[in-house]
């Protein structure tokens, strides 16, 4: 496994039907995550204009 993760999450709510926030520390770009019993998905979560909300990356 590698030492640093990619991934970072910096956001869950829920237990059965959960819903994270997961942050690309490349790239700084913003992914939602949404779960609930056996189906789910992630996807680019995206701002007022469509645009992808953009977390600046600050390295450690």
């Amino acid at each position: 496994m590698a030492k640093d993760k990619r991934f970072e999450k910096v956001y869950s709510q829920g237990t059965l039907t959960l819903t994270e926030i997961w942050v690309d520390r490349e790239t700084g770009v913003n992914y939602i995550f949404h779960t609930s019993g056996n189906a789910g998905g992630m996807t680019p979560l995206l701002d007022r204009e469509g645009k992808p909300v953009i977390t600046p990356i600050i390295n450690k």
